[in-house]
């Protein structure tokens, strides 16, 4: 195999692709001063020192990538990602804060609006002339947003809506840039006309005047100290009779008229809600790749000082690093591993958004079953990458010891910060089940109401045809060749999920024709459903995994890479062994070789671990971690290598 150096030339481009330049630009701008935050801070000089760097950004342009090229943007969403995921190399805060500004209020005002609001806002919004919120959710109700509380009615006399918060629960909740800086915000509410309630729908409410004064009738408090993110400026919001012109409503899947008529090519309110939630969705992509960098970077930090930390060693003998002992590689690499895979699946992951928002933009055919399935996949991986990064994070720091718990080595910090990203964008396990109703129907034409009965018997009759018969022979099996296979990895996957598809359609399936109500049936098979998407998301990421092994530039980076692909796939085998077990795919004496081969893998990528974190390309003046420095890592890049010839 090629030494270090050879590997790093080779990797590094080949995982800062797409857009390397805009990744080294953002990675410059995070070694400047205006992007270092101390490690002791008071809570108001670290907002006043992320709305500067947020300022730098703006002015830089990079927070209107994705705004139309008319409104200074480059109506390249993908690229707008790009730099969220490197943002997130560094102070979570900024990232955050940058996220509410560009990606939630001004995606918002993008998405959900029309020309008429593009005009009006978007330029100002993009130069954060015009700082603004996302008001979603409430108090009372986070995730079950579609049964939120505050109001907007419909006045015939000013032709406009009046916006009510009816109780002290029904105020927005954790609103980013609320309790300072913002002027206006995006507001969810329950839209009624002339006493027809049609849902929820967005409206832009002023809410400060040009001083920072809350407007008449708009009550704002400091949701204070956090877990982390402090940073950033979350607030309340309610509204007593707070009116806004018709001209406010964002109108581009509903309108009301002149004179106060409600129109809508989107029949059903369900599917209107959900339309308008699903062009959001841009928001959990970024949340997941925010997750794979902030994975990265605790990783980095972990593995750089276990390479260097010596502790103990043979009688009479040196010291070891700590890196060489099997527990510890067991503990870091196969998260280095899962790191990896999550990298190439959200990748991919972006590509398809991206090329799904183009055919749209072209008038193209299936852009709508292509949103569903991008839905989908972004909701799996935001949740399956978000709770890796809070597991990869609080691995690192252990395997530290005492020196993963000094502050200056930011894994405190970076673990607290996006602890939230959990619950950002949707509440991990309520998007699981969004995820597993998907795969049980195959189609959302109203996707949350649950009158499923002839779904659920054409997938419990399609998935019992698909799934594999098991072979006695394979269930045995341990030789080398065969445990290492990635097609053997690839069915096992694929098996799994299938398989809980099957039983998970035949169990709803059973409680509904016993005359269980939809919702309870639902709620008895909550665990079955979470488990069915969790084995969906791993699916996804370890297929891209193997297509990123097969694309790598080299021989060698490809042949380290396949390693780990072995690696990510055998141990999520071996974390689900009882269920593998249980589904007669396997054997006792085959999950005790699965989980040999791990250590084994383990052993084998031992010398390559600090080739595989640096790989990723993040500087140590970005790093910023005292105990990870003194390891190479490239801070330019280097050209392209040629491509590998077909094999």
């Amino acid at each position: 195999m090629a030494d270090d150096m050879q590997l790093l030339t080779s990797l590094v481009p080949y995982l800062g692709e797409p857009h390397p330049d805009l990744r080294q630009r953002v990675l410059d701008l995070l070694t400047t001063e205006s992007f270092l935050i101390p490690v002791e801070i008071d809570r108001a000089e670290h907002r006043r020192r992320v709305r500067m760097a947020v300022e730098v950004l703006a002015a830089e342009g990079l927070g209107r990538l994705a705004f139309p090229r008319a409104y200074g943007g480059e109506d390249a969403p993908e690229r707008a990602i790009a730099v969220f995921e490197t943002l997130a190399f560094g102070d979570t805060s900024i990232l955050v804060k940058f996220g509410v500004q560009f990606g939630l209020w001004g995606g918002s005002v993008l998405q959900l609006g029309t020309e008429k609001h593009h005009h009006r806002w978007l330029r100002e919004i993009g130069t954060l002339e015009l700082p603004g919120c996302y008001a979603m959710t409430e108090i009372g109700h986070g995730s079950n947003v579609r049964e939120l509380e505050t109001t907007a009615t419909w006045d015939d006399e000013t032709d406009g809506f009046v916006l009510d918060t009816p109780h002290e629960g029904a105020g927005k909740e954790w609103i980013g840039n609320a309790a300072l800086d913002g002027r206006m915000a995006t507001v969810f509410a329950q839209l009624s006309v002339r006493g027809e309630a049609h849902g929820v729908h967005a409206l832009v409410v002023p809410i400060r005047d040009e001083d920072g004064a809350p407007l008449p009738g708009v009550r704002i408090e400091d949701n204070g100290p956090k877990v982390g993110l402090n940073g950033v400026d979350n607030g309340r919001i309610w509204f007593d009779r707070v009116r806004v012109p018709r001209e406010h409503l964002l109108d581009r899947f509903a309108t009301v008229t002149e004179g106060g008529r409600y129109e809508s090519t989107i029949e059903s309110s369900g599917r209107r809600f959900f339309t308008m939630l699903g062009t959001l969705v841009a928001g959990r992509i970024s949340i997941a790749a925010a997750s794979v960098s902030a994975a990265k970077v605790g990783l980095t930090i972990g593995v750089r000082y276990s390479d260097r930390r010596r502790q103990f060693g043979p009688e009479d003998g040196v010291e070891v690093p700590v890196l060489d002992y099997a527990s510890h590689q067991r503990r870091l690499l196969p998260r280095v591993a899962a790191t990896y895979a999550y990298h190439f699946a959200v990748r991919k992951l972006v590509g398809r958004y991206a090329e799904v928002l183009r055919a749209r933009r072209a008038g193209g055919e299936g852009t709508e079953e292509g949103l569903r399935e991008v839905e989908a996949r972004a909701a799996v991986l935001k949740a399956l990458a978000s709770w890796h990064a809070a597991d990869a994070i609080q691995e690192a720091r252990e395997a530290m010891g005492g020196r993963g718990y000094h502050a200056a080595n930011r894994l405190g910090r970076l673990r607290a910060d996006t602890d939230v990203f959990s619950t950002f964008e949707g509440a991990n396990p309520v998007l699981l089940q969004l995820v597993a109703k998907s795969l049980l129907t195959q189609f959302r034409e109203e996707m949350g109401d649950l009158h499923f009965m002839d779904a659920l018997r054409y997938v419990a009759e399609r998935a019992g045809t698909t799934v594999r018969e098991r072979n006695p022979v394979a269930t045995r099996r341990t030789d080398r060749d065969h445990l290492r296979d990635p097609e053997y990895h690839r069915a096992a996957f694929r098996y799994r999920e299938e398989r809980l598809l099957e039983s998970a359609a035949r169990r709803l399936k059973g409680f509904i024709d016993d005359g269980v109500e939809p919702f309870e049936a639902f709620n008895r098979c909550q665990d079955h459903l979470e488990t069915l998407a969790v084995a969906h998301g791993e699916r996804l990421a370890l297929e891209a995994f193997l297509e990123g092994v097969v694309e790598a530039p080299s021989g060698d980076a490809s042949d380290m890479l396949a390693d780990l692909a072995r690696l990510f796939a055998l141990e999520r085998m071996q974390e689900d062994r009882a269920w593998f077990l249980e589904a007669g795919y396997v054997e006792p004496v085959k999950s005790r070789a699965i989980r040999a081969e791990v250590g084994v893998l383990c052993r084998a990528l031992r010398p390559v671990a600090l080739t595989l974190v640096d790989g990723w390309g993040i500087p140590d003046a970005v790093l910023d971690a005292p105990d990870a420095l003194g390891c190479v890592v490239m801070t330019t890049r280097p050209a392209p290598a040629p491509p590998r010839p077909a094999s």
